[in-house]
């Protein structure tokens, strides 16, 4: 699944969500190809009826297949509860960082820093004035994109979920293509998502 240069990301519609479920899926053939799921325990599940989720732990883990019985992880996106800037961090099936996230100060839009584990920055994600549209960007290049896709008046009107495409440019370093897909999920996933 990571040698993939686009990614159409569905959001699951639910009731009273507590967690997240994301399809991932090829965007020419609609087919699904992986999914990201939100992990958390029964405490923290407990504590996010009179708490704000963004303040709250999660990880979300990324799976290659569709069928439960023979999915395997590929990464995992763990965010520790954080008031101000948290630290979002990408480790591999093994537990070892591959790389993180930092939010930047101050932006219009949204924005945070990819750095791969030993601190060097490879990516700008900045949003536009909406906050939801991002582009990756490594000085003048793009490296890739996120684009909010609609979802129907019902949809968008009465649910946070949200669909959306990542684009990953030509990256043909492995951990490079992972830190900027998990960039992409991260900004629904553990960055944007509401309450």
């Amino acid at each position: 699944m990571l040698n993939r240069t686009q990614f159409f990301v569905r959001e699951h519609v639910d009731f009273m969500k507590l967690s997240g479920k994301y399809d991932i899926l090829d965007p020419q053939t609609k087919a699904k190809i992986g999914e990201a799921r939100e992990e958390i325990g029964g405490l923290v599940k407990l504590l996010r009826l009179f708490i704000n989720k963004r303040l709250m732990p999660t990880t979300v883990t990324v799976y290659e297949t569709p069928d439960a019985q023979t999915r395997r992880p590929l990464f995992a996106i763990r965010r520790g509860a954080a008031i101000f800037r948290p630290k979002v961090l990408v480790r591999d099936t093994q537990g070892a960082t591959l790389g993180f996230f930092q939010s930047k100060l101050f932006s219009l839009g949204g924005a945070f820093r990819v750095f791969t584990a030993d601190g060097t920055e490879i990516a700008l994600v900045k949003g536009d004035w909406k906050g939801w549209n991002f582009r990756f960007l490594s000085g003048d290049a793009e490296l890739g994109a996120v684009t909010k896709k609609w979802a129907g008046l019902g949809k968008e009107l009465f649910t946070s979920a949200d669909n959306y495409m990542i684009t990953v440019n030509g990256a043909s370093d492995p951990t490079m293509s992972t830190l900027l897909l998990a960039a992409g999920l991260a900004i629904d996933t553990v960055l944007k998502e509401g309450a």
